[in-house]
């Protein structure tokens, strides 16, 4: 496992995994069934709306979001001349249509879908052979009135497909040691 800890106040550790510019998970406190997971992907924080993950409901997003990508799911950018940037908004353009081919298309590529702690963020995947370009975006009213150099932004992450299934992996292991600790 790629871990690192870091001591907090009281017995409780942090646990970092990854790296903030690409893709990173933290691992603190523990509230009986909730836990905080704070997330980054491209030097931003996606959790900052809710950290508080309800641990049996999000391990087990985390963890089909990893057999997934060890499966060799993920489809490359759709539109070959766009930016991922611009494919993002070009999926998100559409995104209330009742169109079942346009909401087939944005689902294919839909990722993070872990839950209320990630339900702030819209993010696409797409693969490019052993790496991934991950795209996110605020959406929330009340995150954009205190980000406004957030509004309209897409912020795209790069990282290497075993790197950021080894993060998830690690991810569903500290929960579960930490689950086991508190409820043996």
């Amino acid at each position: 496992m790629r871990i690192k800890h870091r001591a907090c106040e009281g017995p409780d550790v942090t646990t970092v995994l990854g790296d903030k510019h690409r893709f990173a998970a933290e691992v603190g406190e523990w509230d009986h069934l909730l836990c905080r997971v704070d997330l980054w992907a491209a030097e931003r924080w996606l959790t900052c709306d809710d950290n508080m993950a309800f641990v049996t409901q999000f391990r087990l997003a985390v963890l089909d979001t990893a057999a997934w990508l060890r499966s060799g799911q993920g489809a490359p950018l759709p539109f070959g001349s766009l930016s991922p940037q611009a494919t993002h908004r070009r999926l998100m353009l559409r995104a209330g249509a009742d169109d079942e081919t346009e909401y087939e298309l944005r689902s294919r590529f839909q990722v993070l879908i872990w839950g209320p702690t990630t339900d702030n963020v819209t993010a696409h995947l797409f693969r490019d052979g052993d790496r991934l370009v991950i795209t996110l975006q605020f959406w929330r009213a009340e995150h954009l009135i205190k980000h406004p150099e957030h509004a309209g932004e897409v912020f795209v992450a790069e990282i290497p497909t075993t790197e950021f299934v080894g993060i998830l992996e690690d991810l569903v292991a500290v929960l579960d040691g930490g689950r086991n600790q508190r409820h043996p």
